[in-house]
């Protein structure tokens, strides 16, 4: 903020921003350096003892409070908190005065939170809407919405879904209006006798009739399967032993459930966002499919998905 030229971002007296890609409104508090290659968004809130390499590109509404570090290869979206002394590392395997070709990129998305003194791997992408808790060590790619704890950090659930609770002893047949969600759990015939129990389902019982049907086991209970939507297949869940948490998404509406009765199934329409977690051990996860298997059907980007929501409603 030297030679006079009015600038639209304020730099405490005591702080160094040697960086002019500066976005208006935002704030560079004492003590925080940044150095010239950065560049950062508008309405960003630069704390104290904050260091911002030069390699770094931080969106717009930031918060980036005391004690960060943000390295070569970082980059952050708009509305991301970042708590005290967050950790970003840039390589896998530093060395005193040797340097990587290319250091490893780092990217949070939108709106995600990390928690004080978290610390993120290189490389990693922290999904949009995320909740790293304090002291987390994340270790691998975070979904979007996903609320991870832990070291290694660990998803515990997903932010702004209904919290599964202990299904009832008969489970409601309908936990959603399947008119306006793209989700809704069933109940299948059961019949229990001193002999045991059984289940039985007609094919004419299903939303739809399966062309397909898979087995999902042998999953250890840290690790997430799904996380992808079909864009015309519809599957049908039942989970045959154990338990898992389902997080089902039609861009509008996301809700949780726990299936860890044979005797009930949720329906996944198509365009339907879905995400399997906390596997139980033993867990055995069946599923239907409406069509055969099709690469192209596939949406693996939950920002595409978001999208092609968007357009379908417009």
């Amino acid at each position: 903020m030297s030679g006079g030229t009015t600038v639209d971002y304020f730099v405490h007296e005591q702080g160094l921003c040697e960086s002019t890609a500066v976005g208006p409104g935002t704030r560079v508090w004492a003590f925080a350096h940044v150095l010239p290659g950065a560049r950062l968004g508008a309405d960003v809130n630069v704390c104290d003892n904050v260091f911002i390499e030069n390699d770094v590109v931080v969106g717009d509404r930031v918060t980036i409070k005391c004690g960060v570090q943000l390295w070569d290869g970082v980059r952050i979206a708009d509305d991301v908190f970042i708590g005290p002394n967050v950790t970003f590392t840039n390589d896998p395997f530093p060395r005193s005065r040797a340097y990587p070709e290319v250091f490893a990129q780092t990217v949070v998305q939108n709106g995600a939170s990390l928690g004080a003194n978290s610390t993120i791997l290189p490389g990693l992408t922290i999904g949009r809407n995320a909740l790293i808790g304090a002291g987390t060590v994340v270790t691998r790619d975070v979904p979007p919405n996903a609320i991870v704890v832990g070291n290694p950090g660990r998803i515990v659930g997903y932010a702004g879904a209904e919290r599964p609770t202990t299904p009832p002893a008969v489970p409601t047949p309908e936990s959603a209006d399947p008119e306006t969600t793209g989700f809704r759990l069933q109940r299948l015939r059961k019949a229990v006798d001193m002999r045991g129990s059984l289940v039985a389902t007609e094919f004419t019982d299903l939303p739809f009739v399966p062309q397909r049907t898979f087995l999902v086991y042998d999953v250890p209970s840290k690790d997430v399967r799904g996380e992808h939507a079909h864009r015309a297949c519809e599957q049908f869940l039942v989970c045959v032993s154990g338990s898992v948490n389902v997080l089902a998404d039609d861009g509008t509406h996301r809700q949780e459930f726990v299936l860890d009765d044979p005797s009930v199934g949720i329906h996944l329409k198509a365009m339907t966002w879905g995400t399997q977690y906390k596997y139980s051990p033993g867990t055995v996860l069946m599923v239907f499919a409406s069509l055969p298997y099709d690469d192209a059907d596939y949406i693996r980007s939950y920002d595409e998905f978001l999208s092609l929501v968007e357009a379908k409603s417009a």
